[in-house]
């Protein structure tokens, strides 16, 4: 029995060292709201293990200090507490937060689409950006909630009415897009997929996601490249219609949201070259009228440091941005008109 608890301590000993590598040299308080959810509930278990993270403050309509009580006895430094709606409880949920991560809202079933999520989210996370815009306004925002592609637009417009937008501190956590290209090309060249890193652009939904395979080195040709480009676009299908109506990619995303807040704190930390992609405020197609778009982008002290151009391609893969753009530019006007409609007191 003592050899087996030795050797499960080293296995989750492992696991930590791995995932977060560093000890903590500031204090740090993480927010996350739709700390009761699908997907609130791991990312918050991941965030408790991170060292890096000092104060874990959990938010939800309801189940958040269940939440709480339960992770904060995991033997990790960070001090836990949830909240609710009742009295200051989103307000003191967010201030002094470094980071706020949203995965609130409602999860997709069989046949939905990311967009048909978009009423119901729409009003959660203008809600919550309204929040964060009066108790937070300079902390770094993680948009989990979909569909990314507008949910993002929205938060950027609440930030604006309140006079407090800054387009370095609005992340949209496309992590799991590049987790998912990465994975899946790993099991067709039966490689590591520790050590694969592929690049994906655009936006976090269907055709409006581009993985980069020709960055990596790879081709693929006819229905094993067709078959891999919509495994990763509607790989988050795979999983709604595999769980048959019992919830979306949930413990994937999770991993992928502690992975995005990790590589910010490690960057605000003081540490330097950590790039991850993400969707943001960025240059690169705005003169198309896209004006989100996810690529890699260089993190620092002040959040966005510096957005890379997509780089080269292949004649395929511009084909299948030339799509994505279209679309994006058409999610991205949808949750700008919804907000301005929509932006109640």
């Amino acid at each position: 029995m003592f050899a087996a608890r030795q050797a499960s301590q080293s296995v989750f000993g492992a696991v930590q060292r791995r995932t977060f590598s560093a000890t903590a040299s500031n204090a740090t308080k993480v927010a996350v709201l739709g700390a009761a959810g699908g997907i609130g509930q791991p990312l918050s278990l991941l965030l408790k293990l991170n060292p890096r993270v000092t104060e874990l403050a959990l938010y939800d309509i309801k189940g958040a200090p269940g939440v709480a009580a339960d992770i904060s006895h995991i033997n990790t430094k960070s001090i836990v507490k949830g909240y609710e709606p009742s009295g200051a409880g989103i307000k003191e949920c967010l201030t002094g937060a470094e980071i706020v991560l949203i995965p609130a809202g409602v999860p997709r079933k069989p046949g939905m689409t990311r967009d048909d999520l978009f009423n119901t989210n729409a009003s959660i996370v203008r809600d919550l950006a309204k929040a964060a815009a009066d108790a937070c306004p300079e902390a770094n925002i993680l948009v989990i909630a979909n569909p990314v592609n507008s949910t993002v637009p929205i938060t950027a417009e609440v930030f604006k009415s309140k006079g407090v937008y800054n387009p370095k501190r609005l992340f949209g956590v496309t992590t799991l897009d590049v987790v998912r290209a990465s994975r899946f090309i790993s099991q067709l060249k039966s490689t590591d997929p520790a050590t694969e890193n592929i690049t994906v652009v655009g936006g976090h939904s269907g055709a409006t996601i581009v993985p980069l395979l020709s960055q990596a080195g790879y081709t693929l040709e006819g229905a094993e490249r067709d078959e891999y480009i919509k495994r990763v676009q509607f790989g988050g299908d795979e999983v709604v219609q595999a769980k048959g109506g019992a919830g979306s990619a949930t413990l994937s995303m999770a991993m992928a949201g502690a992975r995005f807040a990790e590589s910010l704190l490690k960057a605000a930390q003081g540490q330097s070259g950590v790039v991850e992609p993400t969707y943001v405020d960025s240059p690169l197609y705005k003169d198309q009228g896209v004006t989100y778009f996810a690529s890699q982008v260089e993190l620092g002290p002040n959040g966005v440091e510096k957005i890379h151009p997509v780089g080269e391609m292949s004649e395929f893969e511009q084909g299948l941005l030339d799509v994505c753009l279209k679309d994006l530019k058409s999610n991205i006007e949808k949750g700008e008109k919804w907000v301005k409609e929509n932006m109640g007191n």
